[in-house]
């Protein structure tokens, strides 16, 4: 057997306090990385939801606004689905409406998209506008469409949907795509927009942006006439200001981490200087017999590390059970006009947990060589001959 390792089994690490703060450290680090995780996805699906990963329109067209059709299927379509990270290209018509219930009035943008099993006319609607209003699942909601003429439309409620963006007014209903298209006066082959979908691991910003670049060449190159006219844009250029606010998340986690590890460490270092003190009999017994600095250094910090060890594995038992009645329940609960979201989201990545477990471990690890050096500055003479 190796003798530092038997040797550090005959030691104990007597701090309590510094055993503690790793664990509420690592508490604090997993419980980060999984929120700002659970930031990313909502707000990442929440857009996906408005607007698709990418979404290909005409150029003049805006969200909720009434122009020409472009085409629910376009010529080069087999080209895109190629392209690597594109799952699904689904077209999508819009049209802004009003709904009346009772005396409340509320502006709506009612999206019709495809694959809806609910018959024509059958509607889910957000819980905003169902708390505004008053609407639920059963009930008929009647909607006004201003144009040309004022159209109106008795919608039937089938589900009471969640918001995936709490971020302003423009509540979205989704109802059946021929039901928009008849509203505006479309055929089949009529769309206010394609929205592609990608998959999850190609949505960070990097990948997004250039799958958008390369969808707007194919669409100018590969396109019939008129396609060449249509633009792809990404949800990151239509909703900078949320994935800004993503990358402020972001740098926070870092700075929690950065911030976790110091104060984790500096415990541990006073610990450990603790236990050197209260054994340096024993170092200077050990550098009698022959063992030299880097090895006696290697004994203490395997006992230390075996500390870290038990306090990181605490750390996230905790913080993985609080993600998991977080996740099941949304028991803390946030204010959607600063955050976006109405509860706190957690994910579970476990890659980035680990990530984030083994940079703290390195970490503490390469503070704790500081206290190290004092083994180099015990004298066995000294230290025999007092014992």
């Amino acid at each position: 057997m190796d003798a530092t390792r038997f040797i550090s089994r005959k030691l104990k690490f007597q701090g309590n306090v510094a055993a503690v703060s790793i664990a509420v450290s690592f508490l604090v680090i997993i419980l980060a990385v999984t929120i700002a995780s659970g930031f990313r996805h909502a707000v990442r699906d929440g857009v996906s939801s408005l607007t698709g990963d990418i979404r290909i329109s005409a150029r003049s067209v805006g969200l909720t606004g009434e122009t020409d059709p472009i085409p629910a299927r376009l010529s080069c379509e087999e080209s895109l689905l190629a392209l690597p990270g594109i799952r699904s290209i689904d077209p999508v018509a819009v049209r802004a409406g009003i709904v009346r219930s009772g005396d409340v009035i509320h502006g709506v943008l009612v999206k019709g998209i495809a694959g809806r099993p609910d018959s024509s006319l059958c509607v889910s609607i957000p819980t905003r506008l169902a708390a505004v209003t008053g609407l639920q699942a059963g009930d008929d909601m009647t909607t006004y469409f201003v144009g040309e003429k004022v159209r109106v439309r008795k919608f039937h409620v089938t589900e009471v949907h969640r918001d995936m963006l709490e971020m302003d007014d423009n509540l979205v209903v989704y109802a059946n795509l021929s039901d928009i298209q008849r509203l505006n006066g479309w055929g089949e082959d009529g769309a206010s927009a394609l929205e592609v979908t990608l998959r999850p691991e190609y949505k960070a910003r990097p990948v997004l942006d250039e799958l958008t670049g390369q969808i707007g060449t194919l669409l100018l190159l590969a396109g019939n006439d008129g396609e060449e006219d249509l633009l792809a844009t990404s949800s990151v250029q239509s909703y900078p200001q949320l994935f800004d606010w993503l990358d402020l998340v972001d740098f926070n986690v870092l700075f929690i981490l950065v911030l976790m590890i110091i104060v984790a460490g500096f415990n541990m270092i006073s610990g450990l200087l603790i236990m050197l003190l209260r054994h340096i009999s024993t170092i200077g017994t050990l550098k009698t017999l022959g063992m030299g600095d880097r090895a006696i250094g290697k004994v203490f910090l395997r006992v230390a590390s075996g500390v870290v060890g038990k306090g990181m594995l605490v750390g996230n038992a905790v913080a993985l059970l609080f993600c998991g009645v977080q996740g099941a329940t949304h028991l803390i609960k946030l204010d959607p006009a600063n955050y976006f979201v109405s509860y706190v989201p957690v994910h579970i990545d476990i890659p980035w947990i680990l990530a984030a477990d083994l940079a703290a471990w390195v970490g503490i690890m390469l503070l704790l060589l500081i206290p190290t050096l004092f083994i180099a500055r015990v004298d066995p003479a000294r230290t025999v001959r007092a014992e």
